[in-house]
């Protein structure tokens, strides 16, 4: 293939497409043996993580004395809201690259071998998936995503609305000023950055992957209103879309360490947050799911197009069956028991309530259902703030029996 011809496809084959196969820190963890090509190494990722944010802390703390109960109002040892997020949502946010990439790895195949793409439209394709990839690999957007870490992120949004203002392992109040111990200073100066820029990070892609759906979605797809899948060919965008779970998941270990950090150490109750709980779902919950949505004009028009083909249709076979069945149109030797008229109609009667229950979106409740779990399971444990850890499982026992 000649590249210099613009007018050209880009891909002879449909590509293969990974949000995460790219950029400044994906490179980085190559060149350092930290991931191969297609990220392996996971393990090796994880420690080196944890050796870098989590551990420095851990011993600063201890050599300053700010380790165990009683040194302090907040101790390293008893801060659930850092060391959720170092040791656990840390390791999530790495992890979650090697799910994604495994299963976004064929979603171009699907788009081109389930038939959506036209052959018009390739072309056209082809470059909304090269503008995604450009993206993907931008220098720029990962150091103003830095920038914005350090300028906003750990300067204003923890200073101000995460860190507890008390005497802390990390820093103490003194006149109105915080002073940051040690440990402090590794903390904003290290830790918080890198786990804060993993997380937004994903944001990026993830605003990647809506403007890609969104590009898409403005060619003329050619959905099958007939496909088994109730979704005229588009239900893997949703099982592609249930791969950020581990994404959610951190960002659900993140809240519930904000919250047991102010139940346990600023006497705050697990009902106060219910507002933040509710809107923290609703808002991942859009994240993940919102950008599918781009497809309902096309997927609703073409139910309204399956439905009125396949009932002209239907209603054809349905008229020629009663007048050969029930109006002396069968001849007299002709049996009705074993007859493939009869299969055939329940076969058309079968086609036409595939075409009837389409769904103009791609994804169902039970989907939506799933990805509110995620992000609240490591609220749960919370629950046993508010009641005792016997009367919740007389509960549930009640429940279930």
């Amino acid at each position: 293939m000649n590249s210099d011809n613009p007018h050209q496809p880009l891909f002879r084959e449909p590509p293969d497409f990974s949000l995460v196969l790219g950029g400044p820190l994906y490179q980085l963890w190559r060149r350092t043996c930290l991931a191969g090509d297609s990220l392996e190494l996971l393990r090796r990722r994880v420690a080196a993580i944890a050796l870098l944010a989590w551990l420095p802390l851990l011993v600063l703390s201890l050599v300053e004395g700010h380790f165990w109960r009683g040194s302090m109002a907040l101790p390293f040892f008893d801060d659930i809201e850092m060391n959720l997020r170092l040791l656990l949502a840390l390791p999530l946010l790495v992890a979650a690259e090697k799910i994604v990439h495994q299963r976004m790895l064929p979603l171009m195949r699907q788009f081109v071998d389930r038939g959506l793409i036209p052959d018009a439209a390739r072309t056209q394709f082809d470059a909304v998936v090269n503008s995604a990839l450009r993206l993907r690999n931008s220098v720029t957007a990962e150091l103003l995503l830095i920038a914005s870490v350090y300028g906003i992120g750990v300067l204003f949004v923890w200073r101000t609305r995460v860190a507890l203002n008390l005497e802390s392992w990390y820093g103490v109040p003194l006149a109105g000023r915080f002073q940051l111990t040690l440990a402090g200073w590794w903390l904003v100066g290290v830790s918080l950055p890198l786990f804060q820029f993993l997380l937004l990070r994903w944001y990026w892609r993830l605003w990647i992957w809506a403007r890609f759906l969104w590009q898409v979605s403005r060619l003329k797809l050619s959905f099958m209103p007939l496909h088994p899948d109730r979704c005229g060919g588009a239900s893997f965008l949703a099982n592609v879309s249930q791969a950020f779970s581990p994404v959610l998941l951190a960002q659900g270990m993140l809240l519930a360490g904000m919250m047991a950090n102010r139940i346990f150490h600023s006497g705050a109750k697990l009902i106060t947050f219910k507002l933040e709980i509710f809107g923290m779902i609703v808002l991942l919950v859009f994240i993940i799911l919102g950008p599918l949505l781009v497809f309902l004009p096309q997927l609703a028009a073409a139910k309204r197009t399956g439905l009125l083909e396949y009932g002209i249709l239907a209603e054809r076979y349905a008229r020629d069956f009663d007048c050969k069945w029930l109006r002396g149109g069968a001849s007299a030797d002709e049996m009705l028991i074993g007859n493939p008229d009869i299969q055939s109609l329940a076969d058309m009667g079968n086609s036409f309530t595939v075409v009837n229950e389409m769904r103009s979106v791609p994804f169902t409740m039970q989907t939506v259902i799933q990805l509110a779990v995620t992000i609240l399971l490591p609220v749960a444990p919370l629950l046993l703030t508010m009641i005792p850890l016997e009367e919740l499982l007389e509960r549930l026992l009640k429940m279930v029996f």
